[in-house]
């Protein structure tokens, strides 16, 4: 197969680009390296050193022989995307390429703005480029379990049957997105099912979990192949950053009471939800969503984990509730279905205090370099509560002409 992964420079961009190719199929990767510089905006940059992706993809092919084609350019710029699939003609087009973070969403409004303009103009970009240049292939976009919030009532997969005043339909599950940024995907999700509907295209919206690990089989192969990982309080997501706190002999920082409730998965488990998408693609019309997770946890829940299993290596670990800086509730149900892709095939990685300490044993190798002025949360939803917010940092260029 043809396979495009865009956003191929990220933390699940290049696993996904290496894990395909070694497969076997044709693989080309696009990135502009937003969020590079997001990164030196905010003075924060991955755990470990990640080379460019120029020297990656090199580097992928003098260890496996394999090829990794490359293009550098933006959704935000029709053309180049037009160009893209025009010359490649994916039969998969894996779709990673968005601003991924919450807390920088809302760090004010050129934040807020920046994540709208740039996820949801350039997936409709991208989806004018597949009507045009190859309506048949088959787009796996990655959504996110947040923007369902946290109903009480269980969280269907993308679809809700309804019965009101004697009539029943199925309709678009609602949604209470929690950030700008899961706002974002709200609106992708709406104009998926609209370009399906209306063009006849092809498209698997993956409403994936926090996502949690450091390695593939892939990134083992070569230290210069590894992701990135973020702890930090922009990119980093709550289990990564609770062992690395854990490394660093820093309390483990539980937002307010910690019963906010999210799925998780392990990043080998997101490569394999991917695959099983691609493998078995959606019919044309057919806009599938698949809800991406393997388990359900608490943040106190998880932050427990990680305190025993710290401890069990002899690491002083402590928990720290701290004010919560996120508009949330903190006590809720939260009971989402994941039953489609465990139809396909998924056998999940559960974690496991077993797998939290291989991943203690490995950060504790770069625990020199851990930041410690880039893990407390330095952006709040609510600018009234008196709590400062960071300076502001340049914008991508893609921000400019907004």
């Amino acid at each position: 197969m043809r396979v495009l992964v865009l956003g191929g420079d990220g933390y699940l961009g290049w696993p996904t680009a290496m894990h395909f190719s070694y497969e076997g199929d044709k693989v080309m990767v696009v990135d502009n390296f937003s969020k590079r510089q997001i990164e030196m905006s905010f003075g924060i940059e991955p755990l470990e050193p990640t080379t460019t992706l120029h020297r990656r993809v090199a580097l992928w092919k003098e260890v496996t022989g394999r090829e990794i084609l490359m293009r550098v350019g933006s959704l935000l710029n029709h053309r180049f995307i037009y160009k893209v699939l025009e010359e490649f003609q994916p039969d998969a087009i894996i779709h990673y390429a968005q601003q991924p973070s919450a807390p920088y969403s809302m760090w004010d409004r050129e934040g807020a703005v920046f994540t709208q303009y740039n996820n949801v103009i350039g997936t409709l970009n991208l989806l004018f480029a597949i009507k045009k240049n190859c309506p048949e292939a088959h787009l796996v976009k990655l959504g996110t379990l947040g923007e369902y919030g946290c109903p009480n009532i269980d969280i269907e997969e993308g679809y809700l049957f309804i019965e009101h005043n004697g009539r029943t339909d199925t309709l678009p599950f609602p949604k209470s997105p929690g950030s700008f940024y899961h706002l974002s995907k709200v609106h992708d999700s709406h104009n998926l099912i609209f370009a399906c509907q209306n063009w006849g295209l092809r498209a698997t919206d993956l409403n994936q979990g926090v996502v949690y690990g450091l390695e593939t089989d892939h990134t083992r192969l070569h230290p210069e192949l590894r992701t990135s990982f973020h702890y930090d309080d922009i990119f980093g997501t709550v289990l990564n950053r609770f062992c690395v706190q854990a490394v660093a002999g820093i309390p483990l920082t539980v937002y307010g009471k910690g019963g906010q409730t999210r799925g998780f998965l392990n990043l080998r488990d997101t490569l394999k939800c991917v695959e099983l998408a691609v493998e078995s693609p959606a019919s044309l019309g057919e806009c599938r969503i698949f809800n991406q997770f393997t388990e359900v946890f608490s943040v106190r829940q998880l932050a427990e984990m990680v305190l025993h299993a710290a401890r069990a290596k002899g690491l002083d670990a402590a928990i720290q509730h701290l004010e919560n800086p996120r508009t949330e509730l903190e006590e809720h149900y939260y009971h989402p279905k994941n039953t489609k892709l465990r139809e396909l095939g998924l056998k999940p990685r559960l974690l496991s205090e077993v797998l939290i300490g291989e991943m203690l044993a490995y950060l504790s190798g770069a625990a020199a370099r851990i930041n410690r002025e880039v893990i407390l949360p330095r952006i709040r939803w609510r600018h009234d509560s008196g709590i400062g917010r960071p300076a502001p940092p340049g914008l991508p260029p893609e921000a400019a002409e907004v």
